[in-house]
C-alpha cells in the first residue's frame, strides 16, 4: 500500500525486502516464500526494482540474542523495539538506505517538523498506532522516515487497497514477533533456555499451588497459561534464584496493580524537551502495546533514570519491557526506557 501511495504522488522508489527469518530452525523462515511472492508481485505491477537484503544473521546476533538475554535474567523484553532501531533503521541504513535520500515503511505513525527538528508522532488510528515499537530511534533515524500510511485509518488503507486490487489487500494483519508467525512463543523460549520445572506459590500465604517448567515461560501480569483452578491468578512476582513464580488471585488483588515506575537508560528520539524535570511534567504514556494512552507526571532522576507516576493504577508492570513517554496530547513521542522494578 505504500508502494502505490508514493508512485500515485509521483515517486519510482526502489523496493526492499528485509529477510531476518532463519531457515535452519523449524518454523522461524517468517513466511518468506509468501511474503517474496507478494513483494514481486507489487514491484512488477508497478514497474519497479526489488532486491532481498538479508540480514537474518545481524537479527539473531543482536535482537535474538537481546531477547533470550532478558528473558534468562527474569525480565520481559520486546524484540520488535530493538529490530526497529538495530535493524529496520540500523544495520539497513548503515548498507542500503544511506544511498537514498528517504526510507517509506508500512509502520502506522507520522513524523512533524517543528521549529526545523523532526519529530515522531502518532498515526491517526490509535489501534494500529505503532509509534510504542519506534520509540528507541534516534533523530538521524527519523528524520529520514516516511510513514505514508499514518494519517489513515486500517479501514481506510483496506478499501484503497481493494480499489487498486493489490494482491495484498484482504491478507491479514501481522501479529507478534515476525520470526514466530509459525511456532509458540514459548517453542521459541524453550528451544533456547530449555525447561526447568519449579514451584507456583501464592504470594499472599506461602500456600504451594502447582508447578511451572521455568520461570521464563512467564511474566509479570500474565494470566493465561499458569494451569490453576479457582481463578483468575496472575504472576505478581518471580524469584530468579529459586525459580519460583509468585501469584495472586483475583481481578481486584492490589498486589497486580501500581501506579509508579522507574526507567533507567532514557532515551530521547528528538531532544530533551524538558531539561528541569525534577518537579514533574505532565505526559502520557504507554507500559505495553495498546490502543490506550495514560496520563501521569514524569521526574528526572540521576544517570538518564526517570520516574513515571500514573493517574491511574497499572496491572502488570513488567521490568524489561519499555515506557514510552508522549506529550500530554499524544501527538509527539518524546522517547523511551527501560522499565525496571
Amino acid at each position: 500500500m505504500v508502494v502505490h501511495l508514493l508512485c500515485e504522488q509521483g515517486y519510482k522508489p526502489s523496493l526492499f525486502y528485509i529477510r531476518i527469518g532463519r531457515d535452519d530452525i523449524e518454523g522461524m523462515d517468517c513466511n518468506m516464500e509468501e511474503d517474496w511472492e507478494m513483494c514481486t508481485a507489487i514491484a512488477h505491477k508497478y514497474g519497479l526494482p526489488l532486491e532481498m537484503v538479508d540480514l537474518h544473521r545481524d537479527y539473531w546476533d543482536h535482537v535474538a540474542a537481546y531477547a533470550i538475554d532478558k528473558i534468562k535474567h527474569g525480565f520481559t523484553p520486546n524484540p520488535d523495539v530493538m529490530c526497529n532501531k538495530l535493524i529496520k533503521f540500523g544495520v539497513f541504513e548503515e548498507r542500503v538506505g544511506k544511498d537514498f535520500d528517504v526510507t517509506a515503511t508500512g509502520h502506522y505513525a507520522t513524523t512533524h517538523v517543528i521549529d526545523g527538528k523532526t519529530w515522531l508522532g502518532t498515526a491517526i488510528d490509535p489501534i494500529k498506532d505503532q509509534t510504542d515499537f519506534l520509540a528507541q530511534i534516534n533523530y538521524l533515524q527519523v528524520s529520514k522516515l516516511m510513514f505514508p500510511l499514518g494519517g489513515l485509518m486500517k479501514s481506510e488503507v483496506r478499501a484503497a487497497a481493494e480499489r487498486a486490487k493489490l494482491p495484498t489487500a484482504k491478507r491479514r494483519d501481522s501479529q507478534g514477533i515476525c520470526f514466530l508467525n509459525n511456532i509458540n512463543y514459548n517453542d521459541f523460549v524453550r528451544h533456547f533456555l530449555g525447561e526447568k520445572e519449579g514451584d507456583i506459590i501464592e504470594l499472599e500465604t506461602g500456600k504451594k499451588l502447582g508447578k511451572h517448567k521455568g520461570f521464563w515461560f512467564h511474566t509479570i501480569g500474565q494470566r493465561k497459561g499458569l494451569g490453576l483452578s479457582g481463578g483468575p491468578w496472575f504472576v505478581i512476582r518471580k524469584d530468579i534464584e529459586q525459580n519460583i513464580v509468585y501469584v495472586s488471585n483475583g481481578y481486584d488483588n492490589q498486589k497486580a496493580y501500581g501506579n509508579e515506575l522507574s526507567m533507567r537508560d532514557f532515551h530521547f528520539i528528538t531532544e530533551n524537551p524538558w531539561q528541569d524535570a525534577t518537579e514533574g511534567v505532565e505526559v502520557s504514556f504507554k507500559i505495553r502495546h495498546t490502543p490506550e494512552f495514560i496520563n501521569g507526571r514524569i521526574y528526572k532522576q540521576a544517570n538518564d533514570r526517570f520516574h513515571l507516576v500514573s493517574d491511574q493504577k497499572l496491572q502488570g508492570i513488567a521490568p524489561g519491557q519499555f515506557g514510552v513517554i508522549y506529550d500530554r496530547e499524544h501527538r509527539l513521542v518524546i522517547g523511551s526506557g527501560e522499565i525496571v522494578v
